[in-house]
């Protein structure tokens, strides 16, 4: 018996398109979403400025519906791999009936940095974060000179270009790991002092909870917010004490409805980008991180001459 099923879309794919104005862009950007949406019945978002957005949706008209994805907390946008989960939280809903998506971001110069690390570390953790997913992310970068990093990191870390002409293979493309050699990934900004300091090992993990559970009630967090930043950190805490160093450092940062939580170990990190694509079900271990990404609004991960570090922050 013949079986006809429709072709499964593609898993992610990662275009640049180089434009140094809006027509430009538009041009390359317009065409490739009308095919989308025809072809294969994609939905269309955006992340774009207001003026873009605007300028794409009257070029579309009545053809293609838009979508826009959700504004990022301002603790998100400090961290390029921060935003790759949030992105991927969010478009996985949206494909999770089977229809693709076709998004189109644009560089924003206010996230360049001092070095333009954020761009670097964003595109690389989308490849990791949104792999397997049928998305094909257009990014927008001018071809003018670019802050630090930017230029150089938009052509490294995606696969494919758009032209007028179509999607073509891009030659310069490295995989994250490669990319991320050369540029250790920037810690957060500093809090001053922290509120408490705690040293703990493998059979000291309630003390860790304990104290998070506290600093919660300080920044007046509801139940189930204070329960989820200490499933959280203890997800972090733990792969610290497991995989890092046999002891590790908690330090707290408590405010009125914002806590900040940092666990250090003395161990060595390859990769940073940790925790950004879910586990297979198959998977005994490794779910800890990506665990503790959905459950706050930052976590970011840095390597340091001190070890591994990374820092959690929730809002009530």
């Amino acid at each position: 018996m013949k079986v006809n099923a429709a072709p499964r879309p593609p898993g992610f794919r990662h275009a640049l398109v180089h434009a140094d104005d809006p027509v430009e862009l538009l041009a390359a950007v317009a065409p490739a979403a009308r095919a989308a949406a025809r072809d294969t019945g994609a939905r269309v978002t955006v992340d774009l400025p207001a003026p873009l957005e605007q300028a794409l949706h009257d070029e579309l008209g009545d053809e293609v519906e838009l979508g826009r994805l959700t504004s990022l907390t301002s603790s998100a946008r400090e961290s390029g791999q921060t935003v790759a989960a949030w992105r991927a939280r969010e478009l996985r809903a949206l494909t999770s009936s089977g229809r693709p998506v076709f998004v189109v971001s644009a560089h924003d110069p206010d996230l360049d940095g001092v070095d333009g690390g954020f761009w670097v570390e964003l595109e690389a953790a989308l490849n990791i974060s949104l792999a397997g997913l049928p998305i094909l992310q257009v990014c927008a970068y001018p071809r003018l000179p670019l802050h630090g990093a930017v230029g150089e990191s938009a052509v490294v870390n995606h696969p494919l270009g758009l032209r007028v002409s179509g999607l073509t293979e891009n030659p310069r493309h490295r995989p994250p790991a490669e990319v991320l050699a050369a540029l250790p990934i920037a810690p957060p900004h500093l809090l001053g002092p922290p509120d408490v300091t705690l040293s703990y090992n493998t059979f000291e993990l309630s003390r860790v909870r304990d104290a998070v559970e506290e600093a919660a009630r300080v920044c007046r967090f509801d139940t189930a917010r204070g329960e989820d930043m200490v499933q959280a950190v203890n997800e972090v805490a733990t792969n610290a004490v497991e995989h890092g160093s046999p002891e590790a450092g908690l330090s707290v940062w408590a405010r009125d409805g914002e806590l900040v939580c940092e666990v250090q170990d003395s161990g060595a990190i390859a990769l940073p980008l940790i925790g950004l694509a879910p586990p297979h079900p198959s998977q005994a271990r490794g779910r800890g991180t990506w665990i503790a990404r959905q459950l706050c609004d930052s976590l970011h991960v840095w390597r340091a001459p001190d070890g591994t570090h990374v820092r959690l922050l929730s809002r009530a």
